[in-house]
């Protein structure tokens, strides 16, 4: 009878935690339910809050990049920035040996001094020329003029000599009245070639004002060569074109650097985000929406910008190598399109963004 007793509390009990399971079992369906619905609710949300915002992992940091070559070529005798310095704009960088640009300067400001004498001598000898050639051409008419009067004269004698009785003169009357007859002709003929020789009066002033024009263009030239030096000069002193930071150095004090090698590079302070989105993610991007940028290396920085705009081509048509579709078996590829943000705030002066860094930007196209 005992063990009948035990048997029937032991099913009692049973039945009680049964009882006690089945009324628990809706509770925890419920709560289960909620939960699911909340994240839903929840997922939904966020998806509605979300929907047309737009982001990319394919974005890095860019910047201005100025590459510095020198002007003229010769031995670094000074070199004064480091690596990664920071730099203003006009800051003195390094010093080139200037001593055969100092002297070529010296022999250029010599030139220049001699072409100006010359300049000058030859605006006087115009003013010479015009009082000289018309005074030349008179005194060849005057001369020509003393010329005939002479032969006039000799003329007379030679007809007188000739025409009287032999015994009232000489033989050597007769002579010298000949020979001065003779010569006077002779004045005569030198006469007039010395008056064609002085009547182009007009084009001899000519040729002495060419004479100015052509000293002129050497004088300029030799201002030309002069200022050309005195800026070979200056260019042994390379400095900073702008703000920033010394990047690529590879020049060192001794060094011998030549015109339009690359010797350093210049970071300006001010950088950019260029986001590679996908074609299909630009269809409502405008210029002028706002942006949030996550930085990867500095993720306690909360960076916002704007979009500046959007490349006019894709990334593969700008490429070495761009793809030619119209040969060959075709497959279709989902293009990038490289977006420009400008960053408005968020940025640390204590923390310059290097050029290259990853950056996730998200574009609330709404």
């Amino acid at each position: 009878m005992a063990d009948a007793g035990e048997v029937t509390d032991q099913q009692s009990v049973s039945a009680n935690e049964e009882t006690r399971k089945s009324k628990a079992n809706p509770l925890k369906k419920f709560l289960i339910i909620g939960v699911c619905c909340l994240l839903v609710i929840g997922a939904g949300i966020y998806w509605w809050l979300t929907r047309d915002d737009i982001d990319t992992d394919d974005a890095f940091t860019a910047g201005r990049i100025v590459y510095i070559a020198p002007h003229v070529n010769g031995y670094v005798t000074d070199l004064l920035i480091n690596d990664n310095q920071f730099v203003h704009k006009g800051d003195l960088l390094l010093k080139i040996d200037s001593r055969d640009y100092e002297a070529a300067k010296k022999e250029a400001e010599g030139n220049l001094i001699r072409a100006q004498g010359q300049y000058i001598a030859s605006q006087y000898m115009l003013e010479v020329a015009k009082k000289n050639y018309p005074g030349q051409l008179k005194v060849a008419q005057g001369q020509l003029g003393i010329a005939k009067a002479q032969a006039f004269k000799a003329k007379t004698e030679y007809v007188r000599q000739h025409s009287i009785v032999k015994a009232a003169t000489t033989q050597q009357a007769i002579d010298n009245a000949t020979a001065a007859y003779e010569q006077a002709k002779a004045e005569i003929i030198k006469a007039e070639g010395n008056l064609l020789i002085a009547q182009p009066v007009e084009a001899n002033i000519q040729t002495s004002n060419s004479q100015i024009n052509e000293q002129k263009g050497a004088l300029e030239a030799a201002e030309a060569k002069l200022r050309q030096a005195e800026l070979n000069v200056g260019w042994t002193e390379v400095r900073a074109p702008h703000d920033g930071w010394i990047s690529k150095r590879n020049v060192e004090q001794g060094n011998y650097v030549t015109t339009g090698q690359s010797i350093l590079a210049i970071v300006e302070p001010e950088v950019w985000v260029i986001a590679n989105y996908k074609e299909t993610q630009i269809t409502n991007m405008r210029p002028g929406q706002k942006v949030k940028i996550e930085v990867d290396a500095y993720p306690f920085l909360k960076l916002k910008g704007h979009i500046d705009s959007l490349q006019a081509g894709t990334g593969a048509v700008f490429s070495a190598f761009p793809p030619e579709n119209a040969t060959g078996n075709y497959v279709k590829i989902v293009q990038r399109v490289p977006v420009k943000i400008l960053i408005d705030e968020g940025l640390d002066p204590k923390i310059p963004l290097a050029l290259g860094l990853s950056v996730t930007p998200t574009v609330y196209t709404k």
